[in-house]
C-alpha cells in the first residue's frame, strides 16, 4: 500500500510503500483518549499512525523495539517530532 506521510528529517511529506502485517505491526485498540492506534517497523524506520485523517509520522531510525512496542513512548516521540 501507498501511504503520504510526514518525515521530520526531511522536514516534508514523502510517499512511502508500507505492508501492513502482524510481523512488522503493533496495533492498539481504539480509545478516543489514546492517539496512536499503530506502529510499524518499515526498513529500519518507525512509522507512528494516529486516527483519524492525521497524516503518519515517519522517524527514521528508531523501531518497535526500541520503544519497547509502547503506546505511550509513541506519543511522546509525536509531541517531540511534531
Amino acid at each position: 500500500m501507498e501511504i503520504t506521510t510526514y518525515n521530520p528529517d526531511k522536514g516534508r511529506l514523502v510517499t512511502i510503500q508500507v505492508h501492513y502485517t502482524s510481523a512488522n505491526t503493533t496495533w492498539f485498540e481504539q480509545d478516543e483518549l489514546e492517539n496512536v492506534y499503530s506502529i510499524t517497523d518499515i526498513d529500519g524506520d518507525l512509522l507512528i499512525c494516529e486516527p483519524g485523517y492525521r497524516t503518519p509520522l515517519l522517524i527514521q531510525g528508531l523501531s518497535r523495539t526500541d520503544i519497547n512496542h509502547n503506546r505511550d513512548k509513541a506519543r511522546e516521540l509525536i509531541k517531540l517530532y511534531l
